[in-house]
């Protein structure tokens, strides 16, 4: 959410940084409700003042057995509460729709976020790893012999639809294996913090992290009121809501592994083949809670996290600025990591780091004491896939893809395998 005293400072300013996201100026519409708002609490406030003196003199006039004056009075107060009463209930109507329309406004981007209205305006930063060369036409995951046996989607689409798998033997083990060694990865190099949180919350937490009220469509809610978590960001990012921190205790860096729910709304006919995009998949996430000077640096320190997953599995990537039009709608800078897939000839998305800056914490109210002493001030929250399981179980198969069908097993995950070397055509290990 968005600062209202900043909007008033520089409505220009921040219709700018609007444009360079393709959304029309609303500094006028917000400012002018800001001010009927405002007119309504002064008027309240004015009229609290009236009923106060006119409460003090309706004594006076009793005391002085003047009934004239003491009925006029005491009517003066009754009218005076009435109106308090109106008025505020206005103020709070303006309120609740100053707050609605700032919540429905994306984030502002920093200066050094790229301009452009799509992904083709994205900037490449980063590239490490040469794309294997085969000496064979390369196949999709789900096409590999010693894949087939252990993705069921057939049996999957039974139970539950499409857009689900069932993994099983070999396959199973190694999408577990890479989400512990993400973990472990995370943990004891990266210095990040292993949290369990729930998969079901509340409307506070997704409004929190700024999935509601704007992107319903794209989440489950069961009967009962609860959301199934889009990711762990929502939980991770929420156990500072409402909190005012010590400065000291900052940066907070956390991890979590979990199932993650999405819709996957508006993306009909894309990626239908194959484990690529599914409705409940696994996903380690990083989130950052930072002192304002340093959440900048801290998303360089993020990416350089998911990267290094990467790369000890040896997988090729490319790091990529988002532009302003193809980034999300609570992000100030993003960094997407595309990793290369064989059987599709091209890099896609694996992880998606970002810096939210006090959008978040404004939404949470999540404060931090500043350790010098001074008023409280809004935290920064960052967020960053590291990594999608799923997605990285997908590039170790196609890029460790062997002619015969079977496929190799990246060294850092041998021993989470039992020392196996390879997947065989059969799906077993060896």
């Amino acid at each position: 959410m968005h600062d209202i005293r900043a909007i008033r400072e520089n409505p220009a300013a921040f219709d700018t940084a609007l444009a360079r996201r393709g959304n029309t100026p609303v500094s006028s519409d917000i400012l002018a409700l800001d001010l009927a708002r405002r007119a309504c609490i002064q008027a309240t406030e004015a009229a609290q003042s009236e009923q106060n003196r006119a409460s003090k003199l309706v004594g006076a006039a009793k005391a002085k057995g003047d009934e004239a004056e003491f009925n006029q009075l005491r009517a003066l107060v009754s009218e005076k509460k009435v109106e308090m009463a109106s008025l505020s209930e206005e103020a709070k109507v303006k309120d609740e729709a100053l707050t609605a329309m700032l919540m429905d406004i994306p984030n502002l981007p920093y200066d050094d976020t790229p301009d452009g209205a799509d992904e083709n305006s994205n900037v490449e930063i980063h590239r490490w790893g040469i794309p294997p060369s085969f000496d064979f036409n390369p196949k999709e995951h789900f096409e590999l012999a010693a894949a087939k046996d252990g993705l069921d989607f057939e049996t999957a689409g039974k139970i539950s639809g499409s857009r689900f798998v069932i993994m099983s033997g070999a396959i199973a083990r190694m999408h577990r294996a890479l989400a512990q060694f993400m973990l472990d990865t995370h943990i004891n190099e990266n210095g990040l913090t292993e949290t369990n949180t729930p998969v079901l919350v509340r409307d506070e937490a997704m409004r929190g992290t700024g999935q509601l009220p704007k992107f319903s469509e794209d989440s489950y809610q069961t009967t009962n009121g609860w959301w199934l978590i889009p990711t762990s960001e929502v939980t991770l990012t929420n156990i500072v809501s409402g909190l005012t921190v010590d400065e000291t205790t900052l940066p907070r860096r956390y991890t979590a592994h979990s199932l993650c729910f999405r819709s996957e709304a508006g993306s009909a006919g894309r990626d239908t083949a194959g484990m690529l995009r599914q409705h409940q998949f696994e996903k380690v996430e990083m989130v950052s809670v930072t002192h304002p000077d340093h959440s900048r640096k801290e998303l360089d320190r993020m990416t350089k996290c998911a990267e290094g997953i990467l790369e000890h599995l040896e997988l090729p990537y490319r790091t990529v600025a988002l532009c302003v039009g193809d980034m999300g709608f609570g992000a100030r800078r993003t960094h997407d990591i595309e990793v290369w897939l064989p059987g599709q000839d091209s890099y896609r998305e694996i992880s998606s780091c970002s810096v939210c800056g006090d959008f978040q914490a404004r939404r949470m109210n999540a404060r931090f004491k500043p350790a010098m002493g001074g008023k409280p001030e809004f935290l920064h929250t960052l967020n960053g896939s590291g990594l999608a399981v799923g997605r990285c179980l997908i590039a170790v198969l196609e890029n460790g893809q062997q002619a015969d069908g079977s496929v190799t097993i990246p060294q850092v995950l041998r021993r989470y395998m039992g020392d196996a070397t390879i997947i065989k055509a059969n799906g077993t290990l060896s």
